[in-house]
């Protein structure tokens, strides 16, 4: 497949704004170069290793890099090659689904972003992690985009710590109806679907959680090709991203606590209904007990030929269930 199939986007920027015209990676490149000022910004969505070596090669990517861009199951992280910083963010997307069930409710994906000193390259994966917004907010402000390719990186971390926090809101109406439906008091608890609520709980907690230190670098390392003021932006993304952690972190305490009472409360139903079983055997034992003594046919028995026999029997019979009845429904057995 060509390279170009790959790139969503290929843009040239000079003084904060877009150049007219299209252009090849290759020649926006080399637009940048002879002139000598701007940057490029080129968007790629699922590129293969030939697509990806394509692109490194034109713009000098480390060759371990490109193949981290394609693979695209990469931790959250901040890496360096020469004068090339590359930063990689998990992305998140909240499904919507039936309540309390067993169903997927976070979808996550990848994008990795290549910041040269006349360039930025965003690689996504997933069909959730268009930067088309970001870009046409970016392009509504040519100040901000004046500031070079770095700017594009902190617009890109601060889309994606955005989604987490949308997604967190979203997780948090989950947890509490998990926590109405556990604490209803006849409500029957569907364990299957608080373990997959964790569990989705943990993914994100994996997805979102690594990229703290990789933005506490970009908000306060000197030593990395940012201006200052992009640092500054950065340390607003670190605010807003320790708060999402801080409810996911939240989330997954309340739903092992969850977890916990729907178990006790699963096993207090059983009781009850081992007690409602065993309190109907005991019932139905009486006159199992009567109808066996009295069906072994011996010629000689007690009140076998008496005419009030019968009756009798059945009398006792009743008068012995009933009892019984009275006595496990005072006790809360029936």
């Amino acid at each position: 497949m060509p390279t170009a199939r790959a790139i969503v986007d290929c843009a040239v920027y000079r003084d904060g704004r877009r150049l007219p015209g299209r252009f090849t990676h290759s020649e926006a490149l080399a637009e940048v170069r002879e002139k000598g000022s701007g940057f490029v910004w080129i968007g790629m969505h699922a590129p293969d290793a030939e697509q990806m070596a394509d692109v490194a090669q034109i713009f000098g990517l480390h060759e371990l890099a490109a193949e981290d861009a394609v693979q695209a199951h990469n931790r959250p992280k901040l890496e360096r090659y020469d004068d090339v910083l590359i930063l990689i963010l998990r992305t998140v997307k909240y499904v919507e689904h039936e309540r309390n069930t067993v169903s997927e409710i976070v979808e996550t994906g990848e994008i990795m972003v290549f910041l040269g000193p006349d360039f930025v390259i965003t690689v996504r994966h997933g069909e959730h992690t268009g930067l088309t917004g970001v870009r046409h907010g970016l392009e509504s402000m040519p100040e901000r985009l004046a500031l070079g390719p770095s700017t594009v990186l902190h617009a890109v971390a601060d889309h994606v710590v955005d989604s987490y926090v949308m997604v967190t809101e979203e997780i948090e109406d989950d947890v509490e109806e998990m926590e109405e439906e556990v604490f209803s008091p006849r409500s029957r608890v569907t364990i299957e679907a608080s373990y997959q609520l964790k569990r989705e709980v943990v993914e994100l907690r994996r997805a979102v959680a690594p990229l703290a230190l990789p933005l506490q670098l970009l908000s306060h390392e000197t030593n990395l090709p940012l201006p200052k003021e992009i640092r500054r932006y950065f340390r607003d993304v670190a605010d807003h991203h320790t708060a999402a952690v801080d409810h996911i972190r939240d989330f997954d305490e309340s739903l092992s606590a969850l977890i916990n009472a729907a178990l006790a409360k699963v096993s207090v139903q059983q009781n009850t209904d081992m007690r409602k079983i065993s309190a109907w055997a005991a019932i139905a034992a009486v006159p199992t007990m009567i109808a066996g003594i009295y069906g072994m046919n011996f010629e000689h028995m007690p009140e076998l030929h008496w005419v009030w026999g019968y009756p009798a029997v059945v009398g006792i019979i009743l008068m012995i269930c009933t009892g019984l009845f009275v006595n496990f429904r005072r006790n809360n057995w029936l």
